[in-house]
């Protein structure tokens, strides 16, 4: 249904995907009008895409990121919020395959995979990272309350939990050991 003004309301993906090429932009110091004649686009074209009024073809995406200067899947990446996220575990029946996109890590990040094992009745306090890591927590096995020093969160096996790296954090585990699989995403420095 279209509002009474006759504009069409702004979709969350336009609106994520404007507001991530006026960011790109803006970082490169670019002016809006530089933008477009790089882009081959009109000024007004560019200023209702960033204003995420627009509905942008692959091709019009991609010569912005070509202008840009960085891959099109950087446009359309929606994890820029380094808030906490967390993913409750799922049950599946017996016998059944279950895939789950847990989170999605934009490129430009270096990524390191580890496992994490932490016996019964222990604290550990999280190791700073990087400016700008995120860490992803898999939980396998145990129950574990993890995550930043002011929002922590309590886990079972199969929940997921991403937040700053970089910020306090910490990991405590009740009476049993438990096992974790740990993704940093660090982005790559140029």
């Amino acid at each position: 249904m279209t509002p009474p003004s006759g504009r069409r309301p702004v979709s969350s993906t336009a609106a994520a995907v404007g507001a991530k090429i006026r960011l790109r932009r803006q970082q490169r110091g670019m002016s809006a009008a530089e933008m477009a004649r790089r882009a081959g686009l009109s000024k007004a074209t560019l200023s209702q895409l960033e204003a995420g009024n627009g509905n942008p073809t692959i091709d019009t995406l991609d010569a912005i990121a070509i202008a840009l200067r960085i891959p099109i899947a950087d446009l359309l990446a929606r994890d820029a919020d380094t808030g906490p996220v967390f993913r409750q575990g799922t049950d599946i029946e017996p016998g059944e395959v279950s895939r789950e996109l847990l989170r999605r890590i934009s490129s430009g990040n270096s990524l390191e995979i580890w496992r994490l094992r932490i016996p019964p009745e222990t604290e550990l306090p999280g190791v700073p990272h990087a400016t700008g890591t995120i860490e992803h927590l898999l939980i396998a096995t145990g129950h574990v309350t993890a995550g930043p020093v002011d929002a922590p969160q309590d886990l079972r096996p199969g929940d997921m939990l991403a937040f700053a790296g970089d910020a306090p954090h910490f990991y405590r585990t009740g009476a049993e050991e438990v096992d974790i699989t740990v993704v940093f995403a660090s982005p790559i420095s140029t």
